[in-house]
Formats: C-alpha cells, sequence, structure tokens
C-alpha cells in the first residue's frame, strides 16, 4: 500500500480549489489577448461521466479523477466557452500544450483536425468554426502504452510499474488555452543566439521594429533583425542576464527576451573542454526526471518548478539534466530567468529491453552497431518526428546547452545519421549523441554513465569527457516515501549523515581525480525521489532536504576550482 503524498503546492492547491496553471504558457511570446482554460472540463472515458481539472491527466489525484482507462479507449474533454467581444476579428488559436497520445478536435461540431504525439505543443486555428463568440469545445484523446513506436519516457503500463518505470499518464497533461491575434501574424518566433550575437527571425516574413530594454530600436526588416551589442552582457548560472524586448510585427505585438552566452569546445592542458563564456566550466548536475506525487507529469503549482531549481542551486548545483521528458515553457523560462543550465533529453520510444539496453552495457558490453537496430519505420519517424517538434519548440531558451539524442540505446538507431539530422535543426549548442553506451562515431561529446562501480575515467584528447550519469545513494525519509514496502536505487544509506558521507566520498574520491583527466560536467541521480526510487536529494513530496547547503557546497567550490587549474 502506497502512502498518499502531497508537495506544500499540491496541498495548497487542493484547499483553495483555485483554478490551476493561470499565468500565461509562454513566457516568451507573449500576447496580451489570451484565456486561460484550465480547470473544469466535463471528461468522459470507459465507465466514467463526470468533471476533469485540467491541466492534470486522469491518473493524477489533482485531477479528480485518479484512474487509468484501458489502453486505446477514447479519453473525451468537452467545454463550452463564450469569448470576449473585444476578439471580433483576426484570428482565434487553441493550444493544447501536450497530450498523450493522438488528440482529435472537434469545435462547435464541426471536425478540426489531429496531432499525434505526447510532448510536444498542439495548435489549432479555430476561427472558421465558432459560432459567433462561442466556442463549443471537443477534444478526444487516444493513448495507447502498448504501442512502442510513440514517444513514452519513464511510463509503463500499470501493472508493471515500479523500480525505474513510473505510473503512466494518458490524455491532456499541459495547459489549454485560447488565443487572439490579427489576420496575420507571427507563426513562429525565432531567436538564435551564436557567440555575442542574437538573430531574431519571425514567420511570415513581417515587417516592424524589436525595441530591446535597455540597447533601443531596431528595424525588422523582411521578418528579421541581427544584433551584436557593442558591451554583451552574458548569461551564467551565476549571471543569468536576460534582454528583454518588444517586438511589433504589423498589428501583432509580443513580449519575449534572449540572452547572449558563448558556447565552444577549447583545448586546455591536452584535454578538450566545454567551456561557457570563454572559460571551462564544470557542469555540477543532477538528473532531474520531473514527476510529482499528485500531478504526476505535471506540477501542482509554477512554484513546484522554482522550488526544485532554487533548492538544487542552494546546494551548489548549476545544471540539470531533464531526462526523457519535456516540462511545461514554465520551467525553462525559471532556469533562463534563476540561472539552471539545462542540459535537455529527447524522449525515446521503441521496446525496451533490460538484458540488452540496461545489464549488458552496466558490465562493460558497450559498443555495437546501430544502423539495424530498431528498424521499424513506424517507430524511426515517431521519434524524428517528436526529436524536430521538441527542438523547434524549445530552442528559444538560452538555459539549454545541450541536447540528447538516445539514451542508454533506448530505442537507438543509426545515431551517426541522427546526429547530422539534428544539426539541421539546431547547430548552436552541444550534441550527446549516445548518454552512456552504445558510442558511435558522430557526437559532441564522451558520454558515459557509471553506476556499481567506482567512477574511474579519463578523457580520450579527442572529446570533451562527460559523466551524464552516476551515483543513485538512496535514503528512506521515514513517512515521506511513496512505497514503504518498495524501494529502488544503488546503495543504500540509513541516515541522512551517512548519505552525506556516501556524496562527499564521491565526489572527493572519485569526481574530483576525473577533472584534470578531461571531465567536464557529472550528472548524479537525481533530484528527487521518483514512486519506488528513493535516490533523490529531497523527497518524492519534496518536504524533507536530505543534505544540506553546509555540506554539499564546498564539494561545488572543489569543482569549480579544480576545472580551473
Amino acid at each position: 500500500m502506497t502512502e498518499r503524498l502531497l508537495t506544500p503546492q499540491g496541498q495548497a492547491l487542493l484547499e483553495s480549489g483555485a483554478t490551476p496553471w493561470q499565468l500565461h504558457p509562454r513566457p516568451q511570446c507573449r500576447r496580451e489577448a489570451w484565456l486561460c482554460l484550465n480547470g473544469s472540463w466535463d471528461f468522459s472515458a470507459q465507465d466514467y461521466e463526470g468533471s476533469i481539472t485540467l491541466p492534470f491527466c486522469p491518473e493524477s489525484r489533482l485531477s479528480g479523477v485518479e484512474r487509468h482507462f484501458p489502453e486505446g479507449s477514447p479519453l473525451v474533454y468537452r467545454r463550452e466557452v463564450t469569448l470576449p467581444e473585444s476578439w471580433q476579428g483576426g484570428r482565434v488559436l487553441l493550444h493544447i500544450d501536450a497530450a498523450d497520445q493522438h488528440l482529435t478536435c472537434r469545435v462547435c461540431d464541426r471536425p478540426v483536425g489531429s496531432h499525434s504525439g505526447g510532448y510536444d505543443n498542439i495548435v489549432f486555428d479555430i476561427t472558421p468554426f465558432l459560432e459567433g463568440l462561442t466556442a463549443r469545445l471537443e477534444l478526444t484523446v487516444r493513448d495507447d502504452l502498448r504501442d512502442a513506436s510513440m514517444p513514452y519516457g519513464k511510463q509503463v503500463l500499470p501493472e508493471k510499474r515500479g523500480g525505474m518505470w513510473y505510473t503512466p499518464v494518458s490524455g491532456i497533461w499541459q495547459s489549454v488555452w485560447l488565443e487572439w491575434v490579427p489576420e496575420d501574424y507571427v507563426r513562429t518566433l525565432d531567436i538564435e543566439n551564436r557567440g555575442t550575437s542574437v538573430t531574431i527571425t519571425v514567420t511570415p516574413a513581417l515587417e516592424g521594429k524589436v525595441t530591446i530594454k535597455g540597447l533601443g530600436e531596431f528595424p525588422l526588416t523582411q521578418g528579421k533583425v541581427t544584433l551584436s551589442p557593442e558591451e554583451p552582457h552574458l548569461w551564467s548560472p551565476e549571471d543569468p542576464y536576460l534582454y528583454e524586448f518588444t517586438l511589433q510585427a504589423g498589428e501583432d505585438r509580443i513580449e519575449s527576451y534572449f540572452a547572449l552566452r558563448v558556447l565552444e569546445i577549447q583545448n586546455r592542458n591536452g584535454y578538450p573542454r566545454l567551456c561557457l563564456n570563454g572559460k571551462p566550466y564544470f557542469f555540477h548536475g543532477l538528473l532531474d526526471q520531473g514527476y510529482w506525487p499528485e500531478g504526476l507529469l505535471t506540477p501542482p503549482a509554477p512554484e513546484s518548478y522554482e522550488y526544485d531549481i532554487l533548492a538544487m542551486k542552494k546546494l551548489g548545483f548549476n545544471t540539470l539534466r531533464k531526462h526523457i521528458k519535456v516540462e511545461l515553457e514554465q520551467f525553462y523560462y525559471l532556469c533562463d530567468k534563476l540561472g539552471m543550465v539545462v542540459f535537455q533529453d529527447m524522449v525515446n520510444n521503441a521496446p525496451y529491453s533490460f538484458f540488452k539496453d540496461t545489464a549488458l552495457p552496466t558490465v562493460g558490453l558497450q559498443r555495437c552497431g546501430d544502423r539495424r537496430r530498431h528498424k521499424d519505420p513506424a517507430s524511426r519517424a515517431a521519434f524524428r518526428q517528436t526529436m524536430a517538434a521538441v527542438t523547434r519548440q524549445l530552442k528559444n531558451h538560452p538555459c539549454i546547452l545541450y541536447w540528447t539524442i538516445f539514451n542508454e540505446g533506448w530505442g537507438q538507431f543509426d545515431s551517426d545519421a541522427v546526429f547530422e539530422e539534428f544539426l539541421a535543426l539546431d547547430d548552436t549548442r552541444w550534441v550527446d549523441s549516445t548518454s552512456g553506451w552504445f558510442r558511435r562515431e558522430k557526437t559532441h561529446v564522451d558520454s558515459r554513465h557509471v553506476y556499481f562501480r567506482k567512477v574511474r575515467l579519463s578523457g580520450d584528447g579527442k572529446k570533451p569527457l562527460v559523466l551524464s550519469e552516476f551515483g543513485g545513494k538512496t535514503y528512506k525519509a521515514e513517512n515521506h516515501v511513496f512505497n514503504p514496502e518498495k524501494s529502488y536505487g544503488y546503495g543504500g544509506c540509513q541516515s541522512p549523515q551517512e548519505l552525506t558521507r556516501a556524496l562527499k566520498g564521491l565526489y572527493e574520491e572519485e569526481i574530483l581525480p576525473c577533472i584534470p583527466k578531461g571531465l567536464c560536467a557529472a550528472i548524479y541521480t537525481q533530484v528527487s525521489d521518483v514512486e519506488d526510487e528513493i535516490n533523490g536529494l529531497v523527497t518524492y513530496d519534496r518536504r524533507v532536504e536530505k543534505v544540506s547547503p553546509q555540506d554539499m557546497l564546498p564539494l561545488a567550490q572543489l569543482l569549480e576550482q579544480a576545472i580551473r587549474e
């Protein structure tokens, strides 16, 4: 039997009954005219008629449903909305920021469109389907975890949940909202930072101007402007400076921001180093799964993200590896604003084999060709589609410095070719083609995972060495565990003091000696406990911090000093 854990934000939401997630869903593309549709919707599924609270999935406590419905069965959401009088003329866009997996949309009983993919934004222009200022919305979602061709992350069928596999999420699980735009509007806003310059591009290529706080006004000519400030204020975790700007493109007005930072690989003392703003930088990070006990993939409130980010900064960490999951955009905005580097994973699909993908590589069998792995055309196409959509969706955020394509062989195929495809999507950041093992030729880094043995790594002098997963020490905080009967992790500690000693030993005796040998980053497992996993630095309910800043900050300082020597 599991405990019903609640984070402080989840408890506050349940007690208040407030409409969740009411802030603007696009911090980097803000228009004034928008309408939040989170909150209560009519909801029907197999043997269920009632209501559901969005943006939470039906499996979650915060949705008010708390049920997983049979695989592939329809989940139907209905709501009637009256639009503001000021929205007459122009266009009305319906945004569903994520729905797992296959969604179809009807407005006023007429079909509008469909979308497949559980982790990327969905937008429909519903203007032709409105009845005056009335929008009767019907969204139907079908999710089938038996279809491994679709990206699924750490989700698993309910009867198989446990260990490193978590409760599944189906249906809508991110914000739903409406937005009014003029007839001619910016469909895409691209912000590309290369060194100390930035290029802002809009599609279609509308004329207008860009007004940047502290820099002045610049013409937007043929939908584009490139800027190189004379005295650039560079972004870093220690100084997360953001340039705020207003874009006027025709009648469309958008508020946004960008940052300037320089990403390079430089040779220092015989080893290639990941350099931020001209200097070697040690990316002292944590694996971040992004799960919450009452909301699953969806945090109860924006403050949930803020807590995780600031709690880890307080311990001296500067990097979060967002692990095979895509967050609501507020997460990336807060990392931009508060100063937290993000290593962003793509979301895995295809069948997983514990023996082939985990057991054999863990004991050292980590070399194999991948051109003929996971040959199913539908699976490969679904991965590529989601990879492209997620990259386009997130690449404006300056906090993302590093992309991971494949993790530990899960769904890995033809990684050298996929690496080249990825560079066509974004060549401004470092790309880790194969995190952990099954390494091929084309990648920016030499990426390793080490569990169940001591970290003894040395760079090859060709690519920067990254320890993209390690650690996973467990400590079960009494009364703050999801499952008192079962736990999962990599090496048990019986007290906070024992956990602290284990972490000090890891960093001082294993990580530090690797830095002079080329190590550029180390990603410890992990930010928080997740269901049966109890290897977080905070508990699943975020109420107990297992280690203290006074013990962890000196370790961060040692790492920073070592990378500079």
